[in-house]
């Protein structure tokens, strides 16, 4: 069997599972190959002054048999590559929000300069039949610094964020280069087949790639084949965490304070992707449309701090803090605050029970490659007395869970009416809801989209 070499941004312990993430996708196929696992350090440092970024040391490291390997950046590359390139112009293009790219071209040189570092640093540790697996928006252009270098094994790219359609993938500058990049890969996994459909437009509009049948395309003189495997939580060890002490603690806890309650759940990252505001806001018009929901729906939101040094975000904290307060202020009574807003982390082993405590789950995203709460919320549910899922249609996970409630986030009306009709369901609709909804999420699970992406990435033909 091959080794597998998996290349991310950050590298994780694939035996602390528990951390969920890219550790449970890799962890089984990494562990029984005895691969190796390539990405960041996590240190920046210093150079200098007056000085030039200067590469990073290489540091190798064993977790079972599975070897960690990692390079340190300088502070002007990380800056550049990550903070500059990856989250201030890859990240708002690829969810939709050109309005907030920062297209300086000192970032591109600085997100070209660590992928050519990052392909210098690998290619020594590669062995002549590896499978490289190589994740996400940060390192679109490896494979083809790699294959610059020399390296001829099969290499894949899975992009875990969605991919825009062409005419906004055109209004980054040198899109054509960063396209052109995709086609050093031998296969392109995306979380949905609207991801391949707008992969699809753009190479055939702006490159001429000619459709070579099977998912496969051709342009730049070479074959590239393009797929959707959307990815999957693993159901069991989720169901598993929720019959843990902390679990168990937390939905006592809500059930025993909220036992008058309702409780609605919103679980995210602060970001500006995820549609937080338009929630609130459709909470707002539940609460002043369908009055009999006062004094009874709660709705608890949870939004873990992140990239609070953006202005952007800074912006979003403030807005969720006065949409809150506003909220609170029109519709509170003495016994009743209608929205928990907590901009903290809550720990992983504690969601199973908070998801199982609610009997709504609002997954609101304006646009998301995935959003795996969605999934950890159906694997949690009491199958007995299940919650509801409401959902947006702009997540990737909409295209497989179609018996959610499907809201436009955008249209915060609509979405009031779901969530009211979410909190009125009659039990038997939830059952048959619920029971469709985990099985889809068991036959894609995560243990599937592992084992289908390498199956397919080891069966294509190579240029």
């Amino acid at each position: 069997m091959p080794r597998l070499v998996a290349v991310s941004n950050r590298v994780a312990d694939p035996r602390n599972v528990a951390a969920g993430g890219l550790a449970v996708a890799l962890s089984e196929a990494l562990r029984q190959t005895g691969g190796l696992w390539f990405g960041w350090s996590g240190k920046a440092l210093q150079t200098a002054q007056g000085g030039t970024p200067g590469e990073g040391d290489l540091h190798l490291q064993q977790a079972g048999n599975v070897t960690l390997a990692t390079v340190d950046l300088s502070r002007e590359d990380h800056d550049a590559y990550y903070l500059g390139y990856s989250n201030g112009v890859l990240w708002p293009v690829f969810h939709y929000r050109l309005d907030l790219a920062d297209f300086d071209s000192n970032f591109l040189n600085g997100y070209r300069r660590v992928n050519q570092l990052f392909a210098r640093k690998l290619a020594p540790l590669l062995q002549p039949d590896d499978i490289i697996w190589i994740h996400d928006y940060h390192l679109i252009p490896l494979a083809s610094e790699l294959r610059a270098i020399g390296c001829g094994q099969k290499i894949g790219f899975f992009l875990h964020v969605p991919l825009p359609p062409p005419l906004i993938l055109a209004a980054i500058p040198q899109h054509e280069w960063l396209m052109r990049a995709l086609f050093a890969y031998d296969l392109l996994g995306f979380q949905s087949h609207a991801d391949v459909e707008h992969f699809s437009r753009y190479v055939q509009a702006e490159a001429q790639a000619e459709p070579m049948g099977e998912h496969r395309y051709r342009a730049f003189h070479r074959t590239v084949r393009a797929q959707a495997f959307p990815i999957g939580i693993d159901v069991d060890e989720f169901m598993e965490l929720g019959r843990g002490e902390e679990a168990q603690e937390t939905y006592e806890m809500m059930c025993a304070q909220y036992a008058r309650r309702r409780l609605l759940l919103g679980i995210d990252r602060l970001d500006y992707s995820k549609g937080l505001p338009q929630r609130l806001k459709a909470f707002y018009r539940l609460l002043a449309e369908y009055p009999e929901n006062r004094s009874s729906a709660t709705l608890v939101q949870i939004a873990a701090p992140s990239r609070e040094s953006v202005d952007a975000y800074a912006d979003l904290r403030r807005e969720m803090e006065q949409l809150s307060g506003s909220i609170n202020g029109e519709f509170g009574e003495l016994d009743w605050m209608p929205v928990r807003y907590i901009h903290r982390t809550t720990a992983r082993k504690r969601l199973p029970g908070l998801c199982r405590a609610s009997r709504v789950a609002l997954v609101t995203p304006l646009r998301d490659g995935m959003n795996l709460v969605a999934k950890e919320f159906i694997a949690a549910q009491d199958p007995e007395d299940p919650g509801v899922l409401v959902l947006s249609r702009f997540a990737g996970a909409a295209e497989q869970l179609r018996e959610a409630l499907l809201v436009n986030p955008y249209d915060t009306r609509a979405t009031a009416q779901a969530i009211q009709q979410a909190l009125h369901m009659p039990l038997a609709e939830r059952h048959q809801r619920h029971q469709k909804l985990l099985e889809r999420i068991r036959a894609q699970d995560v243990h599937w989209w592992s084992r289908e992406y390498l199956r397919a990435l080891s069966e294509t033909e190579g240029a």
